[in-house]
């Protein structure tokens, strides 16, 4: 059966939250939709409603990172429709959908035909950026993943990842006083791309994902050259991790300072976001510009 055409409720409203990989979104969203009153979440290609995984294929549970990128973009077909079904079927008027950047996001909404994000909330502005750097911390040193639901949710769905369970308790103030904690309770898992012991990562494979995103980006450039650069082990570098140079050609009256830093940033979250590598730098050359 083709979903050419999804049904969604008028009032239906798409909020995202949005950061670089590893800097907690997983770990917030579950807040930032109790704040805003949101009714389900989309992370990393599951459907979430308050404890429970409603549908979808967790792009955690993939072994390679390229499968990990199209998992959570909802690239299948199969997967993409289940998950609409559920949503056709589900009573809600706000949905939250995470991701590294507004591109990612409104990927993902369009895809599932949900309305484009009306509400961009940052990671930044709702926790502190010691919490980022510890968060990218664990994500990069010891490739710890957060998802938003309890730990018996992701052991019964997910086994073979699951890593432990953390719960976290808050107060609110009301009338001035506080109020009786309220618990969330969050699954930390290990995805196998992104176990720092167990995967190396070729620079083959590191080149075929940079060349994705490049064409993610912008169909129309043509990629001449990847050259992957990996800082050794001991540097004294403010960022350690691998630098990547990419020489394009690009259409004929292309804005070379935005697609210089635009494309940058892009890889830059991709990479660090389904390999747990961390990215000190993409370098992009232009090589020539072309009538097309």
């Amino acid at each position: 059966m083709l979903l050419d055409f999804i049904f969604q409720p008028d009032a239906v409203k798409t909020f995202a939250l949005v950061g670089p990989s590893g800097t907690g979104k997983s770990f917030q969203a579950k807040f930032v939709a109790r704040k805003q009153r949101i009714d389900l979440i989309i992370d990393d290609g599951l459907l979430i409603r308050h404890a429970s995984i409603l549908a979808g294929h967790s792009a955690k549970k993939e072994k390679s990172f390229m499968a990990a990128v199209k998992a959570a973009l909802f690239d299948d077909k199969t997967r993409r429709d289940e998950v609409a079904r559920v949503l056709q079927d589900e009573r809600y008027k706000r949905i939250l959908i995470l991701g590294t950047s507004e591109k990612m996001v409104n990927k993902i909404a369009a895809r599932l035909q949900l309305p484009l994000p009306s509400k961009i909330i940052r990671i930044e502005d709702v926790t502190s950026q010691k919490d980022i750097e510890n968060a990218r911390r664990i994500r990069a040193v010891e490739g710890k993943h957060v998802i938003p639901v309890p730990g018996v949710e992701v052991k019964r769905a997910y086994p073979s990842i699951f890593f432990e369970v953390i719960r976290i308790f808050r107060r609110k103030m009301v009338s001035g006083a506080l109020t009786v904690p309220e618990s969330h309770e969050k699954s930390v898992v290990t995805p196998s791309y992104s176990r720092p012991n167990e995967l190396f990562i070729s620079e083959t494979a590191l080149s075929l994902m940079v060349k994705n995103c490049v064409d993610e980006y912008n169909p129309k450039f043509a990629v001449r050259g990847i050259e992957i650069k990996r800082s050794p082990e001991g540097s004294s570098e403010s960022k350690p991790g691998c630098q990547v140079v990419i020489t394009l050609d690009i259409p004929l009256g292309t804005q070379l300072e935005n697609t210089i830093t635009g494309l940058s940033a892009y890889i830059v979250e991709n990479i660090e976001h389904f390999t747990g590598i961390l990215v000190a730098k993409a370098l992009v050359i232009i090589d020539k510009t072309l009538e097309m």
